[in-house]
């Protein structure tokens, strides 16, 4: 029976899904500056990530869109063929933010929801096929997934986001007791506020966003290495992380979060007001609507 132990990443492999932008790029300089070697899944490459690979033969990216779950096969076969083995770790960090195209009050979809693709299947899809592997070549791994403050509480502008973050929570506490049988690690990040491009001029507003209450992608990161490397994070943690700095919780009850981006110092009445607005003037162009 295998228990949780240090797991350096200097000399290992990381797979990072969003690892070209917000906390996925933080995650890849950090990595980098371990000595890690990096596969990097994202859709896109951002100039930031374009700028910081150049030279570098030890991160790796394969564009891939991870609702396509053949698109988790590119990137093992990209690591095979690149270094001949699978990933140690993997620091899972693709993420929606109720956008345009998949959200709760917008309900433009006909066929499922792109956000709990992105932020359900795919976290917890990769997981299991990374267990797969890990026990194919009888290795042990590490795994993070950003959740959310909002996977512990709930929010009425953002429903959708917060049943997709419950369930990375769920999904974790559910796994805590596997690592003597598979030797894969996998916990959770939930951070408050984090000044990333998810927050867009329409959403800041709406949420109240302000970047003087917002962790930087660089503290999430930080802590995701923590998580990652040190057994003193074992299997089944679930961690918040705000301005008031880390918190772990428990499997059962918690008194609510405090501090500056957690959303319970804002003004209760504006900050309502605020994240109803849209809300309102989405149902008032449905009300007496001939759907």
């Amino acid at each position: 029976m295998m228990s949780s132990i240090d797991f350096p990443l200097k000399g290992k492999i990381i797979l990072i899904t969003g690892g070209a932008s917000g906390i996925g790029l933080a995650l890849t300089k950090q990595c980098h500056v371990l000595g890690a070697r990096i596969l990097v899944g994202d859709l896109r490459q951002t100039a930031d990530f374009k700028d910081f690979v150049k030279g570098k033969s030890d991160i790796v990216f394969v564009r891939s869109d991870v609702t396509k779950w053949s698109d988790f096969n590119k990137l093992f076969n990209a690591c095979e063929k690149e270094w001949n083995d699978v990933p140690d770790a993997y620091g899972i960090c693709a993420g929606l933010f109720e956008p345009p195209f998949s959200n709760f009050w917008l309900d433009t979809e006909e066929e499922g929801y792109k956000q709990v693709d992105v932020n359900v299947s795919h976290p917890i899809k990769l997981t299991r096929m990374a267990m797969r592997k890990s026990l194919g070549r009888e290795k042990r791994a590490s795994i993070c997934i950003i959740a959310s403050i909002a996977g512990i509480a709930g929010n009425i502008a953002a429903p959708l986001y917060c049943a997709t973050k419950h369930a990375i929570v769920g999904f974790v506490k559910s796994v805590k007791d596997t690592e003597p049988f598979t030797g894969v690690k996998i916990t959770t990040i939930c951070p408050g506020l984090v000044n990333t491009p998810l927050f867009t001029p329409e959403k800041a507003e709406q949420f109240s966003f302000a970047a003087n209450r917002a962790l930087s992608p660089d503290q999430v990161a930080s802590q995701m290495l923590d998580m990652i490397q040190k057994k003193e994070y074992p299997c089944g943690t679930v961690l918040e992380l705000s301005m008031a700095g880390p918190r772990a919780i428990p499997e059962w009850n918690i008194p609510p979060p405090a501090g500056a981006g957690t959303g319970q110092e804002l003004d209760a009445v504006a900050a309502m007001k605020a994240m109803l607005g849209p809300i309102e003037e989405k149902l008032g162009r449905e009300r007496g609507a001939k759907l």
